[in-house]
């Protein structure tokens, strides 16, 4: 199929983008990577009046340390998080994470904002926001706002961005830590049937001050296993603590039935990858990871 027509608008700057998604009143949708937008448009899933080109936005598709935090613009591309020397120093999960996404052609034009925005609840980079306890900077018409990734999810490609409102960048507490994430899907670059990330902070004594548990694929959004998080921290991860985390992960999912896989398959593989991940995380604590 093509898409159904549309107009199609080009933003500068920020403020310019934002008096475009304001003069078609909700009925506009911007365009970065297109990675997501450009098939739900071909299949007409999505029937905007206008596409709003943000490609030509300076200052969004920078990273940068800004004290104990590392701020990603909007349109960084996945292949500059996949190969940043800054993240794979500093946040080693987006790194690692972003590999799973497609193929490299997809990473050469996806972008963080982008994936944040669309809301896929089998996305890798929410989950990752997830895990790493992220905040999300939304720029208005007035104000910028700030929500924590915990916050940002409300629903299947739904989010509390309004529809005057664009994804500006993203703010990543850096703090020491070892992490890991696992994926299970049919094949490689495909939609995760199941996605966990767990990022641990050590204590001195071999144990774990905390640990955030974030999981993909499972519910309607990709979330942060609160529960499962405070069973983990504070332990040294012993086998009875993970399988009451992995427990925890399953009552709090409401995972879905789909051509990828069942409700049923889906419970049965949470606490097989909870575990899994909290193993990886252990071990590369144990290899020295930081």
């Amino acid at each position: 199929m093509k898409p159904a027509p549309f107009a199609y608008e080009r933003a500068s700057t920020v403020d310019e983008a934002i008096a475009l998604l304001r003069r078609y009143e909700g009925d506009a949708r911007l365009l970065a990577g297109g990675q997501s937008l450009v098939p739900l448009l071909n299949m007409r899933l999505l029937m905007p009046a206008a596409v709003i080109d943000v490609n030509g936005v300076a200052g969004l598709a920078e990273i940068r340390e800004e004290g104990d935090e590392v701020v990603i613009g909007a349109l960084t591309r996945y292949s500059a998080i996949e190969w940043s020397p800054t993240l794979g120093t500093r946040l080693p999960l987006l790194t690692e994470t972003v590999r799973y996404v497609g193929d490299r052609q997809v990473r050469s034009r996806g972008t963080l904002g982008g994936s944040l925005a669309h809301a896929d609840p089998t996305g890798e980079m929410p989950l990752a926001a997830l895990a790493l306890g992220a905040t999300v900077v939304v720029q208005g018409r007035d104000a910028r706002r700030e929500v924590s990734a915990d916050e940002f999810f409300l629903g299947p490609y739904y989010t509390v961005l309004e529809p005057a409102e664009m994804l500006v960048e993203v703010r990543f507490p850096v703090r020491p830590t070892v992490s890991a994430v696992l994926e299970h899907a049919r094949r490689h670059g495909d939609f995760a049937v199941i996605s966990v990330a767990a990022v641990g902070e050590p204590n001195g004594d071999g144990g774990w001050k905390s640990i955030r548990l974030a999981v993909g694929g499972v519910s309607d959004t990709p979330f942060f296993a609160g529960e499962a998080s405070e069973i983990l921290s504070g332990t040294t991860l012993e086998s009875d603590v993970i399988e009451r985390a992995g427990a925890a992960v399953v009552e709090a999912a409401d995972p879905p039935d789909d051509i990828r896989a069942s409700a049923d398959y889906r419970r049965h593989l949470i606490p097989i990858y909870v575990r899994r991940a909290l193993e990886l995380m252990q071990a590369r604590r144990s290899e020295g990871a930081t």
